[in-house]
């Protein structure tokens, strides 16, 4: 029996592919690249798709569009929703032994990643259709089979220029990852603009400045009453306070120092005498991988449920997945309140969190469950298993100071799935409580753009010799 790869091999050659850069790019040079896949992402986010009437329903994705680096009725309607979603899957699929993969061959990683490639193409047609038949863009019978069609074609298109930016960036040219460096812009321009956003909005009776701090001003000018106005200010309903601002500023504050938290264990060289180094295990050993992933799955969830709440919104199973309900001021969109959704979507507030309690609990355990089991799933999938780890110092000829060759998996399963399990249980407990606390872009976005912004730093100081004067003057 053909493996999986092997049958999906000539579809490969029609791919676009970006070249493993054959040479080490100068820093300069891959900053440069960095800027200019920034730059093309942010122009995609303002080109809205030609052939769509004004959308006056609520938005399926509100929740989630600033984690998935998307942007309604633009070409980055679909964000990296289909990198994410395909990645998760073959993962998934690799990791049970679904599909037959060597990643020790340089060549099945290549056939693997290539299918990735080809199955978030595939997604992204998929994600596309079913935008334009749930009528998001208006009716179809509105739009026309013409106009239908295009915008399937624009958003099929942008998808692919993400795919290839992510690509370009991981094959040398650049930083980190496309998919990391979308996330973390999306998320610090939502949180920069809720603090300063001049757009005046109308709730409660009155017309008020949407930015948190230009808020504060206008009412520490306008109202007589200043107990009142910083009352006002600091918690203000449906819209950014500055309340929700101090709470992000202390999650920033609180994942930065958790970043530091390691174990180092040393190492010595079984070929050169005296040489020695050590192997750091991060508290966050899988990184952000947890929270996207837990990301993606609910995101499809809303997506589903909002779908077939629309069309059948009297149905007692459509209602057990989640009942819906539009935000009239404030950002828009709609809201769960009810079903599986609701007891999955974080409360915004403490005030919410005191009103049900059982949803609090509820969403707690999940985050806490899907995070932990993400992440000790993901570093058997992702060849970073104490096994893996262990390959990888064999073929460096690296050995545990104090043990012999033979015991490095035993010495290395102490700790990695220790650290990939409480690891991701602690990115669930600060995702938890910064959405508690109402922390501006959500819990999950400030986690997920502190950490790829904290490795970035770490890449760059890196790659300029370690020293952060070295990095100033690179």
């Amino acid at each position: 029996m053909a493996r999986f790869l092997d049958v999906v091999r000539p579809l490969l050659v029609v791919l676009p592919e970006v070249t493993q850069a054959k040479t080490q790019i100068h820093i300069r040079e891959r900053v440069l690249w960095t800027v200019i896949t920034l730059f093309i992402f942010l122009v995609c986010c303002q080109v809205p798709l030609y052939g769509i009437t004004v959308a006056k329903t609520a938005d399926p994705f509100y929740w989630v569009r600033v984690i998935l680096a998307s942007n309604r009725g633009t070409l980055m309607e679909l964000g990296i929703s289909p990198i994410v979603t395909s990645s998760m899957v073959m993962q998934l699929l690799a990791g049970s032994k679904i599909i037959e993969v060597d990643q020790s061959s340089r060549e099945d990683r290549a056939l693997f990643q290539g299918a990735q490639k080809l199955f978030g193409m595939l997604i992204t047609v998929g994600e596309a259709v079913a935008y334009v038949l749930s009528g998001m863009y208006g009716p179809v019978s509105d739009l026309g089979a013409g106009n239908a069609i295009l915008i399937i074609l624009q958003l099929f298109i942008a998808g692919l220029i993400v795919l290839t930016l992510d690509e370009l960036l991981q094959k040398g040219y650049g930083f980190g990852s496309g998919i990391s460096l979308f996330i973390a812009t999306n998320i610090c321009e939502n949180i920069v603009w809720k603090a300063f956003s001049p757009t005046t909005i109308s709730a409660g009776g009155r017309t008020e400045f949407e930015g948190a701090i230009i808020a504060l001003f206008h009412f520490l000018i306008t109202q007589p009453n200043k107990v009142q106005a910083l009352q006002r200010a600091f918690y203000r309903q449906n819209l950014p306070n500055v309340t929700h601002l101090l709470a992000t500023v202390l999650v920033f504050l609180v994942v930065i120092y958790f970043q530091g938290f390691r174990v180092e264990l040393p190492l010595k060289s079984q070929r050169q005498r005296g040489v020695v180094s050590s192997y750091p295990i991060k508290l966050f050993y899988t990184s952000n991988i947890p929270i996207i992933l837990q990301t993606a799955l609910v995101s499809n969830l809303y997506f589903i449920s909002q779908l077939l709440y629309k069309r059948f919104p009297t149905n007692l199973l459509v209602r057990l997945l989640g009942d819906w309900q539009e935000i009239d001021g404030g950002y828009g969109g709609s809201r769960p309140v009810g079903g599986l959704a609701y007891y999955l979507s974080p409360p915004q507030s403490m005030g919410d969190v005191a009103s049900d309690p059982v949803r609090a609990l509820l969403y707690l355990l999940f985050i806490l469950g899907t995070c932990a089991v993400f992440s000790h799933t993901w570093i058997y999938v992702s060849g970073s298993s104490a096994r893996d780890v262990a390959r990888q110092l064999r073929e460096q000829q690296m050995v545990m100071k104090g043990h012999r060759s033979s015991s490095l998996v035993h010495q290395l399963n102490r700790y990695i799935p220790t650290a990939a399990a409480f690891g991701g249980m602690c990115i669930g407990a600060l995702t938890v409580c910064a959405d508690f606390l109402g922390a501006i872009g959500s819990g999950t976005g400030i986690l997920l753009a502190v950490t790829i912004i904290y490795q970035l730093f770490e890449t760059l100081v890196k790659n300029t010799g370690g020293s952060l004067s070295s990095l100033l003057a690179f």
